[in-house]
C-alpha cells in the first residue's frame, strides 16, 4: 500500500512538473494535451471560490476551449513579451482511486518584462481532478486554479 502511494505521488509530481514546464517553456500548443476532452479548466478568484461563486476569470469547458485559448494567444492577442516562471508546492493528493484522483497543490506565478524586475504575477492553489488514461497516462478531467487577491493582474495572457 505504502509502495503503491509513493508510486502515485512521483507519478503525480512529474506530471505537474511537466505541466509547468509547458506553461513556461512551450510549445504552449502541447498545453491543452495535458487535459481529457471533457474537462473543466477555471481561474477563479478566492473570493468568488470562497463564496460559491463560479465567475472565473477565465473558463474553458472542454478541450477544444483550451485550444481556442491557445490559438488566441498565439496568433491574436497582442501583448509585450514576457517570461514567466510556475511554481507548485506542496502536492498532496486527497483522494484517490484506480483511474482518478483527487489532488490539491500550491501555486505561485512570476513574470518577468525584458526590461523590468521579476514580480508575483498570481499564488494561490490548485484544486484537481485528474484521470489515467491507457492513452495518455494523467489528464486533468478538472483544474481550478484559485488565485488568494481580490484583485486580477492586469492582463491573463497566459494560463496558469
Amino acid at each position: 500500500m505504502v509502495a503503491s502511494t509513493v508510486r502515485l505521488f512521483y507519478e503525480l509530481y512529474d506530471f505537474y512538473a511537466r505541466y509547468t514546464e509547458v506553461l513556461d517553456d512551450g510549445p504552449l500548443e502541447c498545453w491543452p494535451k495535458f487535459f481529457t476532452e471533457q474537462c473543466m479548466y477555471q481561474i477563479i478568484p478566492r473570493d468568488n471560490y470562497d463564496r460559491g461563486l463560479r465567475v472565473a476569470i477565465m473558463r474553458c469547458e472542454s478541450r477544444a476551449m483550451i485550444e481556442d485559448r491557445v490559438t488566441a494567444v498565439n496568433e491574436t492577442m497582442m501583448y509585450e513579451p514576457r517570461y514567466l516562471r510556475h511554481h507548485t508546492t506542496d502536492i498532496r493528493i486527497e483522494d484517490s482511486a484506480d483511474t482518478e484522483v483527487v489532488a490539491r497543490a500550491n501555486f505561485s506565478v512570476i513574470e518577468t518584462l525584458p526590461d523590468e524586475l521579476p514580480h508575483i504575477l498570481m499564488a494561490g492553489r490548485y484544486l484537481d481532478r485528474l484521470i489515467r488514461s491507457d492513452a495518455f497516462g494523467w489528464q486533468f478531467k478538472e483544474k481550478l486554479c484559485v488565485f488568494d487577491s481580490v484583485l486580477v493582474p492586469n492582463s491573463i495572457v497566459f494560463p496558469v
